[in-house]
C-alpha cells in the first residue's frame, strides 16, 4: 500500500497546469484531495475530472495572497477529512515581462504577494495542522528553475523563486523533527498557461492597462516564449515526478536535467569567488573560523 494512502492533500492553484498534474498524481496514490484556485470556472472543470477519475475531492475558490481564504481552505480540508498531511504551495504568476525600469510597484507587488506571500502564508496555515496530528507529513513549495538561476527581464518572478528555495532549505530543516518532510519544485519550461497569468490579474494590482503582452514590444517577447513553454515538458511528467522524488524523500525536485550543466556553471562562478576571497589578505583571520552549520 502507498504511504499516501488514505491521507489528505492541500494544493493551491489545482485547477490545472502544475497544480492539476500533482492532484491527479496524488490521488492515483490513494490521497483525497483538497484543491484551492482562484479561477472558480477552471476549479469546477478540475472538480468534475477528478471526481470522473474516482478521487475524492474538493474545492475551494480563493486567493493565495489572502490569509482568510488560507483559513477557509483549512476549515474545509478538515471538515470533509479530518487531517491535512501534504500542502503542495503551487500557485503562481509569471508577472510582466520587462526592464527593471518598466516594472511598477503593483506589479512587483502583484508577483510578491502571490509567488512568495502565497507560499508563506500556505505554511503558516496548514503546517501547524500537520504538527497538531503528529503523523508526519510532506511540504512541497513549487519554485522554479528561475530559483536557481536569474532569468533576464523576470526579476519580480527570479527574486520570487529564489527566495522560495531558500525558504524551502531552512523549514526542511525545522521540520525535520516533526517528520514533515519539505521539498521545492523546480522546473524549467513546461506546457502550462503561466505565461496568461494577466487573466487572473486582481483589480487592486491593475493600473486600469489592458493586457500588457498586447503591446509591440511585449507582444514579441510574448511570442517568443510561448512557442518556448508549447515546446515544454508535457504537464503531466511532473505530477508523476513529484510522487517519483517524494517517494525518494529529496530536497530539490528537477525535472529538466538537460539545464544541470547551467546550474553547475553557476556553483563554478560561486566556488570561484570564494576561492578569491581565500585569497584575499583582508581575510586572512577568517580562514580558521569553524562555519555555523545549521543542517
Amino acid at each position: 500500500m502507498s504511504e499516501f494512502a488514505g491521507k489528505t492533500a492541500v494544493i493551491s492553484g489545482g485547477a490545472e497546469g502544475i497544480g492539476l498534474s500533482i492532484a491527479q498524481s496524488l490521488g492515483k496514490q490513494g490521497m483525497r484531495l483538497v484543491l484551492g484556485d482562484i479561477d472558480a470556472q477552471q476549479l469546477e472543470t478540475a472538480q468534475q475530472t477528478l471526481s470522473a477519475q474516482g478521487f475524492d475531492v474538493i474545492t475551494v475558490t480563493m486567493d493565495v495572497s489572502r490569509p482568510a481564504d488560507w483559513q477557509v481552505l483549512a476549515d474545509r480540508a478538515i471538515e470533509a477529512f479530518g487531517k491535512v498531511h501534504l500542502l503542495v504551495n503551487n500557485a503562481g504568476v509569471g508577472g510582466t515581462p520587462g526592464a527593471i525600469e518598466q516594472t511598477d510597484a503593483k506589479d512587483w507587488q502583484w508577483v510578491l504577494d502571490v509567488n512568495l506571500m502565497g507560499v508563506i502564508y500556505g505554511a503558516q496555515t496548514l503546517v501547524p495542522l500537520m504538527k497538531q496530528h503528529g503523523e508526519g507529513g510532506w511540504l512541497i513549495n513549487v519554485a522554479s528553475m528561475a530559483g536557481m538561476m536569474g532569468v533576464p527581464f523576470a526579476g519580480a518572478y527570479t527574486a520570487t523563486k529564489v527566495a522560495v528555495v531558500g525558504m524551502s532549505e531552512s523549514w526542511s530543516v525545522e521540520l525535520k523533527p516533526h517528520n514533515i518532510h519539505v521539498s521545492v519544485l523546480c522546473p524549467a519550461f513546461v506546457k502550462t498557461r503561466i505565461n496568461h497569468s494577466y487573466r487572473n490579474k486582481q483589480d487592486e494590482y491593475k493600473n486600469g492597462e489592458a493586457d500588457p503582452n498586447a503591446s509591440a514590444e511585449l507582444s514579441a517577447m510574448a511570442d517568443h516564449m510561448q512557442q518556448v513553454i508549447n515546446n515544454g515538458l508535457d504537464v503531466e511528467i511532473v505530477g508523476e515526478r513529484v510522487v517519483e522524488a517524494l517517494q525518494q524523500k529529496e530536497l530539490y525536485i528537477f525535472t529538466h536535467p538537460n539545464y544541470r550543466s547551467v546550474v553547475e556553471n553557476r556553483f563554478k562562478a560561486i566556488d570561484a569567488a570564494f576561492e578569491r576571497a581565500q585569497q584575499s589578505p583582508l581575510l586572512a583571520h577568517v580562514l580558521d573560523e569553524e562555519p555555523v552549520s545549521f543542517s
